[in-house]
């Protein structure tokens, strides 16, 4: 069993890396490799892609890996094979990215990546910081997840969904944020599962057991 967390230059994946390869250790997960090579994407039984910073240049940057974008969509799309979005690497799931210009995403969750726009003036954006999840429908990878529990975000922007059906679980910010998404094989976290602590680690676990 393999899971390949995509390095493409956007963002330090040491702590993820680490935080991967804890909880493969204690699931029985198999191997955990960070790589760029489009060959591994397309031997991973499971895919990770992380990022951090604008959503554009995460896009133009992925795009310049010849090949890495798709051998992700082959895996993905066509094999099914598990794959987890974290921050930016979730927001480019979705049809469009709204930051800086509109940028296309990968399309395969419908909606688009907007500005938070919280009700209360008062509160800081970026959003940063700790911050409760409520759980709007179950899925595997919240096993042992429960609303009130903490994530740990940082970010701009977030996926606003087109179908609610999509929408695992949001936080609170003065008004709804999205926190995780899913569909099919696919599942992402606005929030970093590597920085959550309990929360981060005990999804993690789950989706290095997953099996959709």
């Amino acid at each position: 069993m393999l899971t390949v967390l995509v390095d493409y230059d956007s963002g330090n994946l040491h702590s993820a890396e680490k935080a991967f390869q804890r909880m493969a250790s204690e699931v029985g997960g198999g191997e955990v490799l960070v790589s760029s090579r489009p060959e591994d994407v397309a031997r991973a039984d499971r895919i990770v892609l992380p990022g951090d910073g604008a959503f554009p240049a995460c896009r133009q940057a992925l795009d310049g890996y010849g090949g890495l974008f798709e051998a992700i969509e082959d895996a993905v799309r066509i094999k099914a094979r598990p794959f987890l979005g974290i921050c930016v690497g979730m927001q480019m799931m979705a049809s469009w990215g709204r930051e800086y210009h509109d940028t296309p995403g990968f399309d395969w969750i419908p909606g688009e990546v907007v500005r938070i726009s919280p009700a209360d003036s008062g509160l800081k954006v970026p959003h940063m910081g700790w911050n409760d999840l409520v759980i709007d429908r179950p899925h595997a990878l919240l096993e042992g997840i429960a609303t009130g529990d903490h994530a740990y975000f940082v970010h701009s922007y977030h996926f606003r969904v087109e179908n609610p059906q999509h929408l695992l679980a949001h936080a609170d910010y003065a008004g709804p944020i999205t926190a995780i998404i899913g569909r099919d094989t696919m599942v992402g976290t606005q929030f970093h599962p590597e920085k959550s602590q309990a929360t981060g680690l005990r999804l993690i676990g789950n989706f290095l057991r997953w099996r959709p």
